[in-house]
């Protein structure tokens, strides 16, 4: 099987996705959530396979969506218009978007309920989009230097797979998405972001260690002990959850700080405008009205 953004390898019981975006330090294209699918599809079908490890091409695991095709391109973003990809142009539609979200969603999600345990080999920048990918395997190894987080909390984005809260409970999960701060290796690893955080120069022995210690236990075992502690979170309501976060995530991309974002990354590219975004100086200062919860004050009760 060819893949156009990511590679596939095994070697022994252990396969291999590698996001291979490196140009673009990983980030997210339309073709790539598809084929992680796929690609996870591929190592449950494979008997000899018992663990699947995820990590990134060159210096970034993953840098989130690639918003030089996303923010900096004019006009609507691929996927969220009337017509979709690849057909008529038109202004934002709210179930296109969450359509075309709610499915990338669910091929990240392809690494939760991956029958055989996935371990993400964070080395990296593992920043929005790419942390909901890394935080969607069963267990995240992570370089100190390395760093994650959902800078888009702040503007311009909602993590869809909403793995922060099943991750870190109620109030670090606030504390990292209403800061949108990034946080290093050790850090995540005091939170219990990540399991463990290690020097760069040993994550790989780490990753191997871990990989073979699974691999020796047969699959049948690896999938009925998964496959039980998975079940109790999507009894807390975690589809529910991700179909909130995803609605609200096209939102965040049309709200009018959503679109100021857009704008300035139109104008002046998406690296200044994430730079003014994520600088701690108020975001789009003047462009958002007050809300009000009592009818008659505001635009609320009105038709």
């Amino acid at each position: 099987m060819e893949y156009q953004d990511i590679r596939y390898t095994t070697e022994g019981r252990v396969a291999t996705i590698t996001l291979h975006r490196p140009d673009r330090l990983n980030a997210i294209s339309m073709a790539m959530p598809g084929e992680i699918a796929q690609a996870v599809e591929r190592a449950n079908r494979d008997d000899d396979i018992h663990v699947i490890v995820l990590t990134g091409e060159g210096r970034a695991f993953c840098s989130g969506y690639d918003l030089i095709d996303f923010a900096e391109s004019e006009g609507e973003q691929p996927g969220s218009q009337l017509g979709g990809p690849g057909g008529p142009s038109g202004p934002w539609d709210p179930m296109t978007d969450f359509y075309g979200m709610y499915r990338n969603t669910q091929d990240f999600m392809s690494l939760w309920r991956s029958y055989k345990p996935t371990i993400a080999r964070i080395h990296g920048p593992a920043v929005a989009g790419g942390s909901d990918i890394a935080l969607c395997c069963d267990i995240a190894l992570m370089a100190e230097e390395a760093v994650i987080g959902y800078p888009p909390a702040r503007v311009w984005g909602c993590p869809t797979t909403a793995m922060w809260v099943y991750r870190l409970g109620v109030e670090r999960a606030k504390r990292m998405l209403l800061t949108g701060d990034l946080v290093g290796g050790r850090e995540a690893a005091e939170l219990g972001l990540v399991l463990d955080s290690v020097p760069l120069a040993e994550l790989d022995q780490r990753v191997r260690s871990m990989a073979e210690r699974m691999a020796g236990i047969p699959k049948n075992q690896l999938m009925m002990q998964k496959l039980m502690i998975n079940q109790a979170y999507e009894n807390m309501g975690l589809n529910n959850t991700q179909m909130f976060a995803t609605l609200f995530d096209g939102v965040t991309r049309h709200s009018p700080e959503g679109v100021w974002f857009k704008q300035r990354a139109e104008e002046v590219g998406f690296k200044q405008a994430v730079k003014e975004r994520d600088g701690g100086d108020p975001i789009a200062a003047g462009v958002s009205r007050p809300l009000s919860p009592y009818p008659g004050s505001s635009d609320f009760g009105r038709k």
